[in-house]
């Protein structure tokens, strides 16, 4: 649950106190709204009914009426009436698209495999998910790339095509130096294009959503088809020309800084038809086991 407090002019009201009342002595919380009047409560309990008061200095304490949770369920509290302690003006509380867009890509940053693996780019709480702004693509992008386990991915990468001898680099500290820089570059390129310029041009959502529940073949129908068919926007499926046209100009930007031996069509088709597949093993292991392995993934059953 989760909300902004402003005041009867349109002002947010920073300081407010929100109070969680449940069923169980565990589910009591407090929260202080911050200086954009904005408060949550994460990692609620679902089939579970709560209360919340709203209270501040000068205000008249407002308590909700009951509000039963289920299981993923993301709630936005709206017409919260606050009144001013003899006048008869009113508080809301309320929430926008945006807000909550926000809300769920700070939880999706706290998704890691076994507790330090970044798990970004995957929504589990599919049900109630909103589209992600243009900053916030670009800020997932940025996010993923910059993550320090990625980064030790890249290294890691490196000295597997350094044992290899693959790209042709030369051998030594200067051929290792060459491949980091050049696997780095084909994971930013194809993250930034694939994950935040296409997204954002074509309006296409570049996260990956986790379906969970239909039987075996649905999911594995859903899981292999999402490398070529993606949610829009708007809420429909699309072709998906973002994580495709992510692939091939990732692949056709490794040409510039590639050995000339490692140059060439095939370089593009071959690194093209490779990313694709991985993205497709990425999604089966996602649809299938990587959820379990998530301790912090929320919205969907185990």
């Amino acid at each position: 649950m989760s909300g902004t407090v402003s005041d009867a002019y349109g002002d947010v009201v920073p300081g407010a106190v929100v109070t969680l009342e449940g069923s169980l002595p565990a589910d009591h919380r407090q929260a202080v709204a911050n200086d954009t009047g904005g408060f949550a409560f994460e990692g609620l309990r679902g089939n579970a009914s709560y209360r919340i008061a709203v209270s501040h200095e000068g205000f008249v304490t407002w308590t909700s009426a009951e509000i039963v949770l289920a299981p993923g369920q993301y709630v936005f509290l709206k017409s919260v009436e606050l009144k001013i302690e003899g006048e008869q003006t009113s508080v809301t509380v309320y929430g926008s698209t945006d807000q909550i867009a926000v809300e769920q890509v700070h939880i999706e940053e706290q998704q890691r495999v076994f507790g330090f693996i970044p798990n970004f780019y995957v929504v589990y709480d599919s049900k109630n998910a909103v589209p992600l702004t243009t900053k916030l693509k670009f800020k997932l992008a940025l996010r993923v790339s910059t993550d320090p386990v990625s980064m030790a991915g890249v290294l890691f990468m490196a000295s597997v095509k350094q044992a290899a001898n693959t790209p042709d680099y030369a051998q030594g500290a200067k051929g290792y130096g060459q491949r980091v820089g050049a696997i780095s570059a084909d994971s930013f390129s194809d993250i930034l294009i694939g994950g935040a310029v296409l997204p954002s041009l074509l309006h296409q959502d570049p996260r990956y959503f986790y379906q969970g529940t239909g039987t075996t073949n649905s999911r594995l129908r859903h899981a292999l088809s999402s490398p070529f068919i993606c949610k829009g926007d708007n809420g429909r499926l699309q072709p998906n020309y973002s994580s495709l046209g992510g692939d091939m100009a990732s692949s056709a930007l490794s040409n510039t800084y590639y050995p000339q031996s490692n140059r060439g069509a095939g370089l593009v088709f071959g690194n093209f038809a490779t990313g694709t597949v991985e993205r497709m093993v990425s999604d089966f292991t996602q649809e299938f086991i990587i959820r379990k392995f998530t301790p912090a993934a929320k919205g969907s059953d185990k």
